[in-house]
């Protein structure tokens, strides 16, 4: 199983950006996709989460600015960023929760990263 994430650059503080992360390979099923982030000298935090069911959840940092979404057919999620901050500037890391064969168990799987930097 890869996950491959693409999409990030530079924009200016105020833009948008939209990453794109498909996941390939033998699967099964993909319960939860979603996104973390890691800035230059800080640890990984969560910032959103979306269920096959359609559940979503957002870090508090980047709710009303950031949309999750995900195309089941295509095993792939999305982040549509908006409004977009210096400190969002982070090394986003796309994250599937998949099960490979059927009754056999859920693995996380991470993406490579694709940066994101946010300047004027």
């Amino acid at each position: 199983v890869q996950l491959q994430a693409s999409g990030g650059g530079l924009v200016q503080p105020g833009g948008s950006l939209r990453l794109s992360c498909a996941a390939s390979g033998s699967i099964f099923s993909i319960s939860a996709m979603g996104w973390y982030r890691q800035a230059p000298g800080k640890q990984r935090e969560f910032v959103a989460i979306r269920t096959s069911g359609g559940g979503t959840n957002y870090a508090d940092s980047v709710k009303g600015r950031f949309t999750i979404s995900r195309d089941n057919a295509k095993n792939t999620v999305y982040l549509q960023m908006g409004s977009l901050k210096p400190e969002d500037t982070a090394v986003y890391y796309c994250y599937a929760v998949i099960r490979r064969r059927n009754g056999g168990p859920s693995y996380d799987y991470w993406g490579q990263g694709t940066l994101v930097t946010v300047s004027s």
